[in-house]
This record gives C-alpha cells, sequence and structure tokens, in this order.
C-alpha cells in the first residue's frame, strides 16, 4: 500500500447503486433513491437505492426461493468452502479498492480500514469457509436398542442489519456462518455506509454464489430495516446497533413469526489502570487507541477509563499529550490516525455530550470541539474529561465518538463496582503487573470481552458477546454457528 495507490483510487468516480436482489441489481420499486455523501470533505459520492417494503418482501423471496431449491443449502460442505474460499481471494485481490471505497464513505482512517475491514472480511470468509466441513452431528448416548442422533440444519432466511462503522467487518461476521451453514440472507446495511457491502456482493456473484443466497437492500432503518424486522419469512434476525433499534427489532418479531433475534448493541466499556501496571506510558498510549481511533465509533472503545487514584493525574497527563498529538485528518492519508466522525447528525450527537458532561461538572481536559470544519468534513478533536462522576450521563451513556470519561478509584473492590456501574456489558480492559489480580478482574467484571494488559486484538477465533443492555448475541468464533442453525432430532428405534 501506498499514497499514489490510494490517491488513484481516491478520485474514481462512483456509480449510483441499485439493490442487489436475486443475482440481479434492480432500483426500488418506487424508484427512490438517497444520497451518499462523503464525511471526508461533503461532497456527494453517489446514489444509492432507497427500499421500501415491497423492495424487502422481493428479496425474502428470492432468498427462500434460492433456500428451497437446495442450490446452496442441500450443497456438500466442501462446495460451500470452496465458494467460500473463492470469495475471500476476490476480497483480497481487491482489498485497497474495497479500503478506499469504505473510507470515502465512512471516514475510518485508511490504516486502521485495510486491515479492519477487506482484512478481517477475507479472513473471516476464509474461516467459516473451513468450518462447513468440520462441525458435525452428534450421536447421543442412548440404550443399545436406540439410535439417538442430533442434527444441525440451516435455518432458512437470515436478516441482517449493520451499522455504518465497520460495515464490511461486522457485515462478514454475520454473512459467513450464516453462509457456511447453508442459509440464505437478506442484508440491509446502514444508509450512512452501504457501498463496500453492495461491492461484497457483486464480488460473491462473481466467486459462484447461486443468485437469491446473498441479497442487499439499502434503505432508511425505520421502513427497509422495519419491514425486514416485521417479515414473516425471516428465520433469524441478527443486528449490531443502538440499543432503540434492538428493542424495536424485539418487538417486530413478537409482532411478527416469533424468529430469532440476536442483538450486538454496543457499550460503554470500563478500562481500569491500575497503578502496577506494567508499563503506564505503554498503558496511556493503547488507551489513548482504544478509544480515539475511527474517531471512537468502535462499538468495543474504552469510553471509561478508571485510573487509581495515585497514578491518575500522571496517566490523565499521558492520555492528553497521546490525545493532542494525534494526527486527527484527511483518512485516505496514510499518516492519519483518527479520521472524520461518519455523519453532522453523529457529530452534533458527539458535541451534545460535551456540552452536557461540562454543565455536569466534569473538567475538560482536553479537545471537546469540531475541528477542520474548512475541509467541509466532519472532523472532532480527541476528547477527555476528567472527574467523571458513576452520576454523570458521560459515565453512562454510550457516546460513539472520541470522547473519554476518566474517574479515579482507590481501591481493586471499588474498580469493580465503578466497572460493572453500567447497564451495558460488551468489553473492558485491565491493566496491572499482579497475575492474581488479573484473574480476578476478569472474573468479577461483567463483559463478555475482558482485556489483559492491552485494548482490541481479539481475532476471529474468539466469540464477540454482550451481557445486559450490550446484547445477546455471538459474533465471530465456532460460537457463531449457534444462532444460523436449527437442531433436530432423530430417535430411532432398532
Amino acid at each position: 500500500m501506498n499514497q499514489a495507490d490510494i490517491d488513484r483510487l481516491a478520485v474514481q468516480p462512483v456509480a449510483d447503486q441499485a439493490l442487489f436482489i436475486g443475482g440481479r441489481w434492480e432500483p426500488a420499486a418506487s424508484g427512490a433513491t438517497m444520497p451518499v455523501t462523503s464525511p471526508i470533505d461533503g461532497t456527494r459520492l453517489a446514489r444509492i437505492a432507497d427500499a421500501g417494503a415491497a423492495d424487502v418482501d422481493r428479496a425474502v423471496a428470492a432468498a427462500r426461493a434460492a433456500f428451497a431449491s437446495g442450490v446452496w443449502s442441500r450443497a456438500a460442505p466442501a462446495e460451500r468452502k470452496r465458494v467460500m474460499h473463492r470469495i475471500a481471494d476476490r476480497i483480497e485481490a481487491e482489498a485497497l479498492a474495497l479500503a478506499v471505497l469504505g473510507v470515502r464513505d465512512n471516514g475510518t482512517e485508511i490504516s486502521m480500514a485495510l486491515r479492519a475491514e477487506p482484512g478481517s472480511a477475507a479472513a473471516t470468509f476464509r474461516y467459516y469457509a473451513e468450518a462447513c466441513d468440520k462441525i458435525p452431528g452428534e450421536v447421543a448416548p442412548t440404550a443399545p436398542n436406540v439410535l439417538g442422533l442430533v442434527h444441525r440444519e440451516p435455518v432458512g432466511v437470515v436478516g441482517a442489519i449493520v451499522p455504518w462503522n465497520f460495515p464490511l467487518m461486522i457485515g462478514t461476521w454475520k454473512i459467513a456462518p450464516a453462509l457456511a451453514a447453508g442459509n440464505s440472507v437478506v442484508l440491509k446495511p446502514s444508509e450512512v455506509a452501504s457501498l463496500s457491502l453492495l461491492r461484497l456482493a457483486a464480488i460473491c456473484a462473481e466467486a459462484g454464489l447461486p443468485e437469491g443466497v446473498l441479497n442487499v437492500v439499502t434503505g432508511q432503518g425505520a421502513v427497509a430495516g422495519e419491514a425486514l424486522g416485521l417479515h414473516g419469512d425471516v428465520d433469524v434476525l441478527v443486528f449490531t446497533g443502538s440499543g432503540g433499534v434492538g428493542r424495536r427489532l424485539l418487538e417486530y418479531s413478537a409482532r411478527s413469526n416469533l424468529k430469532r433475534v440476536y442483538l450486538e448493541l454496543g457499550g460503554k466499556s470500563p478500562n481500569v489502570v491500575f497503578a502496577d501496571a506494567p508499563d503506564l506510558k505503554a498503558a496511556a498510549r493503547v488507551s489513548a487507541a482504544g478509544i480515539f481511533r475511527n474517531s471512537g465509533q468502535v462499538c468495543v472503545a474504552g469510553s471509561r477509563l478508571l485510573v487509581e487514584r495515585r497514578v491518575a493525574e500522571a496517566v490523565i497527563a499521558m492520555l492528553a499529550a497521546e490525545a493532542e498529538s494525534m494526527r486527527v485528518g484527511d483518512p485516505l492519508k496514510l499518516d492519519t490516525q483518527a479520521g472524520a466522525v461518519a455523519s453532522e447528525a453523529q457529530l452534533s450527537r458527539n458535541l451534545g455530550h460535551v456540552a452536557t458532561a461540562a454543565a455536569e461538572g466534569a473538567r475538560l481536559v482536553t479537545g471537546g470541539r469540531r475541528i477542520l470544519e474548512e475541509t467541509g468534513g466532519t472532523y472532532m478533536a480527541p476528547t477527555i474529561f476528567a472527574d467523571v462522576t458513576p452520576a454523570m450521563r458521560l459515565a453512562r451513556e454510550e457516546v460513539f465518538g472520541p470522547v473519554l470519561a476518566v474517574t479515579a478509584f482507590d481501591t481493586e473492590e471499588e474498580a469493580v463496582r465503578l466497572a460493572n456501574a453500567t447497564e451495558f456489558g460488551l468489553a473492558a480492559a485491565v491493566w496491572t503487573g499482579n497475575l492474581s489480580r488479573a484473574h480476578r478482574m476478569v472474573r468479577a467484571i461483567d463483559a463478555g470481552v475482558v482485556h489483559v494488559n492491552t485494548y482490541g486484538g481479539p481475532d476471529i477465533t474468539v466469540p464477540l458477546s454482550g451481557r445486559r443492555q450490550s446484547g445477546n448475541g455471538h459474533d465471530k468464533s465456532l460460537h457463531a454457528f449457534e444462532k444460523y442453525v436449527n437442531l433436530k432430532t432423530a430417535w430411532i428405534q432398532l
């Protein structure tokens, strides 16, 4: 990857995009479209189809027909494996183009996007491709005159709704295991970032995925997303996004066919730094990246720093130095460390949280403002608030922006209490040189992922799973298959 190649791809025109239904590109039935505006500089990139309920009906019907035909659902696992490896090959072949397209759409810095988007997507397809023919059924330990078998069967039609922060990565976390299990998929990307997933649909078709097995409908969440959630012929619905939307999807399941719904709903993740951390400077550096990379638009971002009081001011000073030296700007430049906020609406929400934190008495250490407005893009300075109390909104609500809340503690017991003083439970971290303390904290913190002396990095081999209002789904790892299969018992009298 070099800057010249990025610059060349960054000026290529982006064609207007249709819906991908049944292996064909089709406009919305109403003819409606939506603009795609780049957060880098506010320019119009293209227009995408704005799907309505009728379009979702067509996509679900195509998915159901493909599933019923058996062209994919009854294909030998080894055949599904071959196709999925070809998809991974094609993603890798155009990784830089995919990354640049995604950055133009959502503003993630290119150095992160290349690794987290096409890099992760290809690895995810390969992981689940290899799992296709390696997850067996079961023979139950029955009496000698009975044969009990447990079959794993694909559920049918999977609806997937994914967010704008890492659309390709999160999209493939859902698409790849669903396909590996033999299902058909209807995918609804975020209206804020759909371009890379539309290209993925084309890649899948080029790699030999049969028509109708993957369908992509772009549109507004309140229209296309609702139609998918309410659809009576969707068997499983998977979602990453906000808690408010997640609650509505559960309601849609109850109002329709009681489809299974799996939700990943973000968090307010505690990052706990003890005075005995092996290297406080490293803790500050990694913690800064854990909240400020991708402008804080990461579901597992370490947005609450809990630091032992006797080193609190020193750690805050180190964090401030990291934040103030961070290169925020054009995400298509290789030396940029934090790119754009994905939209004007999200930037406005971020700044609203800043105003509230200041009004409630938190101490602004650095940042707290919009920057680079003259570019036409949506950029925000990395922001740190100290003296944040558990009652403040900044300690309780997910900002989904580059805003860090710092709270001091005195004892390990207090650290645990503060870490768990949240309605969320997605991720956490602990920095300590005491192995026993590390194990105690891992067990005591109520979160699906607990890092020790690092922040970020878990790969596809381990699950990402929420607790409480962070949701109930398991993305990644072999555990993801549990969402996309039905168990069927065969009880055979011999």
